[in-house]
């Protein structure tokens, strides 16, 4: 819990810093990069959790990696290394894109299906999400085989299952609490 605090008081702070200096939209995309890049390399994320890498190895690391983003962000890595908080890189990287999102008036939207969606279905939840939500969508999707058909929409601490795996799970549910017994 203390690193996610940490990791939010990061996070406003080169919010903050990205407006003052009007480079907002660089260092966004600096941070997609950053997610981007820990998601997809467990090494580079466990370097920067060892404790046995020396700070500025893992500095180095990471100039080489990212050399090319905005000067803020390089600035980001040294204040997290000096301050002995680098292992929190992905953290502060999800708490920024939160108040990021927020500050823009973009929704983050997970749907899970069975199968990939079509462009005009797709279309068609991101409108329809645009007007519940009164804000920009940013759709991510996801794939999964068991649930069977429907969807399920994570809109963040908010989920809803329209899956059919989900019914028939809360049919059984319903099975299983009930009392009485059916005969012919």
């Amino acid at each position: 819990m203390a690193s996610t605090r940490a990791a939010q008081r990061y996070a406003k702070a080169l919010l903050e810093l990205a407006q003052e200096k009007n480079c907002l939209k660089e260092i966004s995309t600096d941070i997609s990069l950053i997610k981007q890049t820990l998601h997809s390399s467990k090494d580079l994320k466990l370097a920067l959790k060892n404790p046995v890498i020396k700070p500025q190895q893992k500095k180095e690391v990471l100039q080489q990696v990212f050399s090319n983003t905005h000067q803020i962000t390089k600035e980001l890595f040294n204040v997290l290394i000096a301050n002995g908080r680098i292992n929190s890189l992905d953290l502060v990287a999800n708490q920024y894109q939160k108040l990021a999102n927020k500050l823009n008036n973009i929704t983050d939207v997970q749907v899970i299906t069975a199968e990939t969606l079509s462009t005009e279905m797709r279309e068609k939840v991101m409108q329809k999400l645009a007007e519940l939500t009164k804000s920009e969508i940013k759709l991510s999707e996801k794939i999964n085989k068991d649930i069977i058909g429907g969807f399920i929409l994570k809109i963040g601490d908010i989920q809803y299952d329209a899956s059919i795996a989900g019914k028939l799970n809360a049919l059984k549910q319903q099975f299983n609490n009930s009392n009485t017994v059916v005969s012919n």
